[in-house]
């Protein structure tokens, strides 16, 4: 996609993905033992919906800008209610900071985020939060050095990479089997971008023929996939979803498809437990 967050934030893609996400990070706090998030591509962790990026593109006005109506009784509300809680009415919050705003003093997040820039602002963010750490570091390589975690037998491992450059899904593929190997009880994450079927597909089937078990697919797809040149959807694959996390799920990005006017929300078992 060749991006910078920015210009993105708050758009279809990222209300699918966090909305999810929150939910995942809800079923750790249903226990008193520790957990620890990795999140591979953190970016800023907050954004201006008023910057000059934002402005530029506007997409945060068809998806975050359309859900400010959204009840307490809304499959949304937990979500919705950490966006209020990130810094005003004019900022998003991205993984980072929703992650944080979940932490318990036992639990830990670890951010890689290699742009310079990117990573001090981040830094910044959370030099008064003592269980969130920042690594300027490219995520994948981070994979080695700091799987399994050394606080924590319970843990979430995000990679929600910006798809800059050609082979990202061969990545994303290749990060499953490190994860697998360092930290085999670990749960996954990982989103994508929706152009065409082709290349979705054929990470799929790769994840099928690997045999990795427990995969879960949830999709949000604003127009048919038919145009390359354009984002058409958004995914997550989710290896090891905790109980009951389809049904939280489905009931999300239903109300999603219906709030954003998507054309079809999907939510699917890839392999079998």
């Amino acid at each position: 996609m060749n991006y910078r967050h920015a210009f993105h934030a708050g758009n279809f893609a990222d209300c699918m993905k966090h909305a999810l996400l929150v939910s995942l990070l809800g079923h750790f706090l249903r226990k008193p033992s520790p957990f620890m998030v990795l999140d591979t591509h953190a970016g800023l962790g907050r954004y201006d919906l008023t910057s000059e990026e934002a402005e530029k593109t506007q997409e945060w006005k068809e998806g975050i800008g359309l859900l400010a109506e959204e009840g307490p009784d809304s499959p949304l509300a937990p979500w919705l209610e950490l966006v209020k809680k990130s810094g005003g009415p004019h900022y998003y919050p991205g993984s980072p900071l929703l992650t944080a705003l979940m932490l318990r003093p036992q639990d830990e997040l670890i951010c890689c985020e290699k742009h310079p820039e990117d990573k001090r602002k981040l830094y910044g963010m959370f030099t008064r939060t003592p269980n969130v750490f920042v690594h300027e570091r490219d995520g994948y390589e981070a994979l080695r050095a700091l799987l399994p975690p050394k606080t924590a037998k319970r843990g979430l491992v995000l990679i929600d990479p910006p798809f800059e450059e050609p082979g990202e899904f061969d990545r994303l593929f290749q990060a499953v089997q490190t994860i697998h190997t360092r930290f085999p009880t670990g749960m996954i994450a990982l989103w994508y971008p929706i152009k065409h079927r082709t290349p979705v597909r054929a990470f799929h089937t790769a994840l099928e023929d690997a045999e990795i078990s427990n995969v879960l697919v949830a999709e949000l797809l604003m127009r048919k996939p038919v145009d390359p040149d354009r984002l058409n959807g958004a995914g997550l694959v989710v290896i090891k979803p905790p109980y009951g996390f389809a049904e939280q799920a489905t009931a999300q990005l239903n109300r999603l498809k219906t709030l954003l006017h998507a054309e079809d929300a999907v939510v699917k078992q890839l392999t079998a437990e």
